[in-house]
């Protein structure tokens, strides 16, 4: 009986500029092979600490299984650690699509004035995309684009705040900061509010929406706990989805 052969994790070398390093994560993430099982190996709370999330990537690292679009995210998150060049932030998408809605979420990447993505789809142009994209509004118009070519229809893109570098930190990750009703806006007017909030990412001054108020989320996160098991439909989706 052979063994599935086991990827190595890439290694960063200083020759490598960003892009070669983006390409060998990807390269990486496209040997675990995307996760059709319809079962979910490894579980990813949203509201956790990123600590936590770092130990479950880690894990990702050891058991080296098929993997989703979310668990992408947060393994593409522990790969690009250290690279302070590097701006990481999460994408979301919902799209509609014969009767059903569909979820995604892939990491965009920011890095010496250009965007670009890192994750995990069924579909090869709904995952990662090269760091060429002049402004945030053409890369999520890039994805809009490339779900038409399966008739999905963009309902609402959310995107989230830079994470943090600091892999032990106990804040979570903020994953919708901008929540954008895409199809009821003109274009012109999503790449207005989209290149307000990238030039305010860029200078830092967005907090976290919990930093507003920390209570309320607390209490919000507590009423929602139970319900969020129901909530795994989404998650099946998830697997469903074009992602």
């Amino acid at each position: 009986c052979v063994q599935p052969s086991v990827p190595p994790v890439p290694n960063y070398k200083l020759s490598m500029s960003v892009p070669e390093w983006l390409q060998a994560i990807q390269t990486y993430m496209k040997m675990l092979q995307y996760n059709h099982t319809g079962t979910q190996f490894f579980e990813i709370r949203k509201s956790r600490p990123l600590s936590g999330l770092m130990e479950t990537a880690k894990e990702m690292t050891r058991e080296s299984l098929p993997i989703k679009c979310l668990e992408a995210v947060i393994l593409g998150i522990y790969l690009t650690n250290g690279q302070p060049s590097v701006e990481r932030f999460p994408i979301s998408f919902k799209t509609h699509f014969s009767g059903n809605y569909f979820h995604h979420v892939v990491l965009g990447i920011y890095c010496n004035g250009r965007y670009g993505s890192l994750g995990m789809s069924r579909r090869s142009d709904l995952m990662d995309k090269p760091l060429t994209y002049r402004t945030l509004s053409d890369l999520i118009f890039e994805f809009e684009d490339s779900y038409k070519k399966y008739l999905h229809s963009v309902k609402k893109v959310k995107i989230g705040l830079y994470v943090p570098h600091e892999p032990h930190s106990f804040q979570p990750i903020e994953w919708k900061q901008l929540i954008l009703n895409v199809s009821k806006m003109t274009r012109t007017e999503v790449r207005k509010e989209l290149e307000k909030f990238a030039r305010d990412m860029r200078m830092k001054i967005l907090k976290p929406s919990s930093a507003h108020s920390p209570m309320k989320e607390r209490s919000r996160g507590k009423s929602l706990s139970p319900r969020r098991r129901q909530a795994s439909p989404q998650r099946r989706a998830c697997r469903r989805d074009k992602s």
